[in-house]
Protein backbone atom coordinates (compact mmCIF):
# COMPACT_ATOMS: atom_id res chain seq x y z
CA UNK A 1 0.00 0.00 0.00
CA UNK A 2 1.25 3.54 -1.04
CA UNK A 3 0.14 6.37 1.15
CA UNK A 4 0.46 10.36 -1.12
CA UNK A 5 0.14 13.18 0.81
CA UNK A 6 -0.79 16.36 -1.65
CA UNK A 7 -0.92 20.39 -0.41
CA UNK A 8 -1.59 18.91 2.74
CA UNK A 9 -2.48 22.26 5.37
CA UNK A 10 -3.98 21.86 8.89
CA UNK A 11 -4.26 24.33 11.43
CA UNK A 12 -5.51 24.99 15.25
CA UNK A 13 -7.74 27.44 15.33
CA UNK A 14 -5.69 30.51 13.86
CA UNK A 15 -2.54 28.94 13.92
CA UNK A 16 -1.22 27.02 10.72
CA UNK A 17 0.77 23.32 11.75
CA UNK A 18 0.78 21.89 8.19
CA UNK A 19 1.88 24.43 5.91
CA UNK A 20 1.27 22.37 1.68
CA UNK A 21 3.29 19.14 2.95
CA UNK A 22 3.73 17.02 0.07
CA UNK A 23 5.21 13.68 0.15
CA UNK A 24 4.87 9.86 -0.60
CA UNK A 25 5.50 6.93 2.08
CA UNK A 26 6.94 4.11 0.20
CA UNK A 27 5.76 0.54 1.05
CA UNK A 28 7.96 -2.18 2.66
CA UNK A 29 10.25 0.10 3.98
CA UNK A 30 11.04 1.88 7.54
CA UNK A 31 10.67 5.68 7.19
CA UNK A 32 11.57 7.73 10.40
CA UNK A 33 9.89 11.00 11.11
CA UNK A 34 12.19 13.62 12.93
CA UNK A 35 12.09 17.43 13.49
CA UNK A 36 11.62 20.02 16.66
CA UNK A 37 9.33 19.85 19.15
CA UNK A 38 6.12 21.75 17.82
CA UNK A 39 7.25 21.21 13.60
CA UNK A 40 4.19 19.41 13.08
CA UNK A 41 5.13 15.34 13.29
CA UNK A 42 2.30 14.03 14.64
CA UNK A 43 -0.27 16.72 13.27
CA UNK A 44 0.94 14.80 9.98
CA UNK A 45 0.85 11.51 11.09
CA UNK A 46 -2.80 12.42 12.65
CA UNK A 47 -3.85 13.42 9.14
CA UNK A 48 -2.54 10.52 7.08
CA UNK A 49 -4.51 8.61 9.21
CA UNK A 50 -7.69 9.79 9.01
CA UNK A 51 -7.44 11.32 12.69
CA UNK A 52 -7.56 14.21 12.05
CA UNK A 53 -9.15 16.44 8.46
CA UNK A 54 -6.66 18.45 6.59
CA UNK A 55 -7.73 22.27 5.52
CA UNK A 56 -6.48 21.69 2.17
CA UNK A 57 -4.95 19.16 0.36
CA UNK A 58 -5.54 15.36 0.09
CA UNK A 59 -4.58 12.28 1.54
CA UNK A 60 -4.64 8.85 -0.98
CA UNK A 61 -4.11 5.00 -0.19
CA UNK A 62 -2.94 3.67 -3.52
CA UNK A 63 -4.72 6.35 -4.95
CA UNK A 64 -7.84 7.05 -3.16
CA UNK A 65 -8.53 9.27 -1.18
CA UNK A 66 -8.46 8.20 2.41
CA UNK A 67 -11.80 10.07 3.30
CA UNK A 68 -13.75 7.73 0.92
CA UNK A 69 -12.26 4.35 2.59
CA UNK A 70 -14.88 2.58 4.89
CA UNK A 71 -13.80 2.87 8.22
CA UNK A 72 -13.30 -1.12 8.41
CA UNK A 73 -11.98 -1.15 5.48
CA UNK A 74 -9.37 1.18 6.59
CA UNK A 75 -8.68 -0.45 9.78
CA UNK A 76 -7.32 -3.39 7.81
CA UNK A 77 -5.27 -1.94 6.28
CA UNK A 78 -3.79 0.67 8.31
CA UNK A 79 -2.68 0.92 12.12
CA UNK A 80 -1.90 3.83 14.15
CA UNK A 81 -0.01 3.68 17.85
CA UNK A 82 -0.43 6.73 19.44
CA UNK A 83 2.06 8.35 21.89
CA UNK A 84 -0.18 7.43 25.05
CA UNK A 85 -3.14 5.08 24.68
CA UNK A 86 -4.97 4.91 28.09
CA UNK A 87 -7.29 1.98 28.84
CA UNK A 88 -9.61 2.37 31.92
CA UNK A 89 -10.80 -0.95 31.86
CA UNK A 90 -9.48 -3.76 33.39
CA UNK A 91 -8.39 -5.85 30.77
CA UNK A 92 -5.53 -8.77 30.15
CA UNK A 93 -3.01 -8.44 27.72
CA UNK A 94 -4.26 -10.86 25.65
CA UNK A 95 -7.68 -9.13 25.53
CA UNK A 96 -5.93 -6.02 24.35
CA UNK A 97 -4.35 -7.13 21.72
CA UNK A 98 -7.15 -8.79 21.19
CA UNK A 99 -9.23 -5.25 20.03
CA UNK A 100 -7.24 -4.98 17.39
CA UNK A 101 -8.52 -7.76 15.33
CA UNK A 102 -11.81 -5.61 15.66
CA UNK A 103 -11.93 -4.78 11.87
CA UNK A 104 -12.97 -8.38 11.62
CA UNK A 105 -15.25 -9.00 13.82
CA UNK A 106 -19.26 -9.65 14.11
CA UNK A 107 -20.79 -11.24 16.66
CA UNK A 108 -18.08 -13.25 18.37
CA UNK A 109 -14.61 -14.09 18.81
CA UNK A 110 -13.42 -16.54 16.46
CA UNK A 111 -11.11 -19.27 16.74
CA UNK A 112 -8.86 -17.85 14.20
CA UNK A 113 -9.01 -14.44 16.00
CA UNK A 114 -7.25 -15.63 19.18
CA UNK A 115 -5.03 -17.81 16.98
CA UNK A 116 -3.51 -14.61 15.41
CA UNK A 117 -3.58 -12.82 18.44
CA UNK A 118 -1.28 -15.20 20.12
CA UNK A 119 1.21 -15.58 17.20
CA UNK A 120 1.95 -11.59 17.05
CA UNK A 121 2.63 -11.98 21.29
CA UNK A 122 4.45 -14.47 20.13
CA UNK A 123 6.07 -12.45 17.69
CA UNK A 124 6.75 -9.70 20.11
CA UNK A 125 8.48 -11.83 22.73
CA UNK A 126 5.19 -11.19 25.20
CA UNK A 127 3.28 -14.31 25.16
CA UNK A 128 3.93 -14.51 28.66
CA UNK A 129 2.22 -11.31 29.44
CA UNK A 130 -1.08 -12.67 27.98
CA UNK A 131 -3.08 -13.20 31.08
CA UNK A 132 -1.00 -10.16 32.91
CA UNK A 133 -3.64 -7.11 33.39
CA UNK A 134 -2.45 -4.49 31.15
CA UNK A 135 -2.09 -2.11 33.85
CA UNK A 136 0.37 -3.88 35.65
CA UNK A 137 2.90 -3.92 33.02
CA UNK A 138 5.69 -1.69 32.45
CA UNK A 139 6.27 0.95 30.03
CA UNK A 140 8.36 -0.78 27.64
CA UNK A 141 6.27 -3.86 28.19
CA UNK A 142 3.18 -1.79 27.71
CA UNK A 143 4.54 0.03 24.27
CA UNK A 144 5.13 -3.54 22.77
CA UNK A 145 1.25 -4.41 24.02
CA UNK A 146 -0.01 -1.53 21.78
CA UNK A 147 2.70 -2.33 18.79
CA UNK A 148 1.04 -5.85 18.92
CA UNK A 149 -2.63 -4.91 19.07
CA UNK A 150 -1.68 -2.97 15.69
CA UNK A 151 -0.28 -5.49 13.97
CA UNK A 152 -3.51 -8.03 15.10
CA UNK A 153 -5.12 -5.41 12.33
CA UNK A 154 -2.98 -7.17 9.70
CA UNK A 155 -1.93 -3.57 8.25
CA UNK A 156 -0.42 -3.54 5.13
CA UNK A 157 1.25 -0.23 6.86
CA UNK A 158 1.87 0.72 10.74
CA UNK A 159 2.08 4.63 11.84
CA UNK A 160 3.90 5.27 15.35
CA UNK A 161 3.58 8.59 17.43
CA UNK A 162 7.04 8.32 19.11
CA UNK A 163 6.70 4.61 19.83
CA UNK A 164 10.57 5.21 21.64
CA UNK A 165 9.09 8.07 24.05
CA UNK A 166 9.56 7.36 27.87
CA UNK A 167 11.75 3.99 27.50
CA UNK A 168 15.36 2.64 28.65
CA UNK A 169 17.50 1.99 26.38
CA UNK A 170 17.21 -1.18 26.35
CA UNK A 171 13.66 -1.24 25.02
CA UNK A 172 14.29 1.38 22.80
CA UNK A 173 16.62 -0.70 20.63
CA UNK A 174 13.83 -3.64 21.14
CA UNK A 175 11.15 -1.90 19.68
CA UNK A 176 13.07 -0.52 16.68
CA UNK A 177 14.33 -4.44 16.05
CA UNK A 178 10.83 -5.20 15.99
CA UNK A 179 9.86 -2.84 13.18
CA UNK A 180 12.80 -3.21 11.71
CA UNK A 181 11.73 -7.27 11.61
CA UNK A 182 8.42 -6.42 10.94
CA UNK A 183 9.54 -4.62 7.75
CA UNK A 184 12.19 -7.36 6.69
CA UNK A 185 9.80 -10.29 7.10
CA UNK A 186 6.49 -9.24 6.57
CA UNK A 187 6.94 -6.29 3.85
CA UNK A 188 4.89 -3.60 5.57
CA UNK A 189 5.35 -0.46 5.51
CA UNK A 190 6.57 1.82 8.80
CA UNK A 191 6.32 5.47 9.38
CA UNK A 192 7.96 5.75 12.93
CA UNK A 193 8.09 9.67 14.75
CA UNK A 194 11.08 9.59 16.62
CA UNK A 195 12.94 12.41 18.86
CA UNK A 196 16.48 10.49 18.87
CA UNK A 197 18.42 11.23 16.01
CA UNK A 198 20.69 8.52 16.52
CA UNK A 199 18.15 5.74 16.53
CA UNK A 200 16.76 7.42 13.51
CA UNK A 201 20.41 6.88 12.00
CA UNK A 202 20.49 3.73 12.93
CA UNK A 203 17.75 2.35 11.44
CA UNK A 204 15.76 4.22 8.99
CA UNK A 205 15.88 3.29 5.75
CA UNK A 206 14.35 7.08 4.49
CA UNK A 207 13.68 9.84 6.72
CA UNK A 208 11.77 12.49 6.53
CA UNK A 209 12.64 15.91 8.67
CA UNK A 210 9.96 18.53 9.30
CA UNK A 211 10.17 22.43 10.18
CA UNK A 212 7.41 24.93 10.87
CA UNK A 213 5.00 22.36 9.68
CA UNK A 214 6.82 21.77 6.75
CA UNK A 215 9.24 18.64 4.73
CA UNK A 216 12.80 20.35 5.06
CA UNK A 217 14.61 17.39 3.61
CA UNK A 218 13.59 13.65 2.59
CA UNK A 219 16.15 11.16 1.72
CA UNK A 220 18.02 8.35 3.41
CA UNK A 221 19.52 9.02 7.11
CA UNK A 222 23.13 10.27 5.93
CA UNK A 223 21.51 12.38 3.54
CA UNK A 224 19.36 14.49 6.06
CA UNK A 225 21.18 13.73 9.11
CA UNK A 226 24.27 16.24 8.54
CA UNK A 227 25.69 18.33 10.49
CA UNK A 228 24.89 21.53 8.36
CA UNK A 229 21.15 20.19 8.30
CA UNK A 230 20.86 19.44 12.00
CA UNK A 231 22.12 22.88 13.16
CA UNK A 232 19.77 24.49 10.07
CA UNK A 233 17.01 22.76 11.52
CA UNK A 234 17.13 22.01 14.96
CA UNK A 235 19.39 25.01 15.97
CA UNK A 236 21.96 22.75 17.57
CA UNK A 237 26.31 22.13 16.66
CA UNK A 238 27.01 18.43 16.21
CA UNK A 239 29.37 16.63 15.12
CA UNK A 240 30.00 12.78 13.40
CA UNK A 241 31.35 10.30 15.09
CA UNK A 242 31.91 6.89 14.10
CA UNK A 243 32.30 3.33 15.60
CA UNK A 244 33.14 0.64 12.99
CA UNK A 245 30.40 1.02 10.05
CA UNK A 246 28.43 2.92 12.25
CA UNK A 247 27.85 7.05 12.26
CA UNK A 248 26.44 8.27 14.97
CA UNK A 249 25.65 12.42 16.46
CA UNK A 250 26.86 14.15 19.18
CA UNK A 251 25.34 16.82 20.23
CA UNK A 252 27.76 19.54 20.53
CA UNK A 253 26.15 23.07 21.24
CA UNK A 254 23.28 25.04 20.78
CA UNK A 255 23.95 26.93 17.29
CA UNK A 256 24.09 30.52 18.52
CA UNK A 257 26.36 29.56 21.65
CA UNK A 258 29.27 27.89 18.95
CA UNK A 259 32.04 29.34 18.96
CA UNK A 260 31.26 31.38 22.42
CA UNK A 261 33.93 30.88 25.41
Amino acid sequence: MRIDVSGLQFRYGAAPVLRGVSLSLPPGRLTCLVGPNGSGKSTLVKCMTGILAPRAGRVALDGRPIGEIAPRELARRLSFVSQDTPLSFPLTVFEVVLLGRKPYLRWTVREEDRRIVSEVLRTMGIEDLAQRYYGETSGGERQKVLVARALAQQPETLLLDEPTNNLDLRHQLEILHLLEDLVRRRGIAVLAVLHDLNLALRFAETVWMMRGGTIAAEGTPEEVLTPERIREVFGVSVGIGHLGERSYIVPLEPADRAGVG
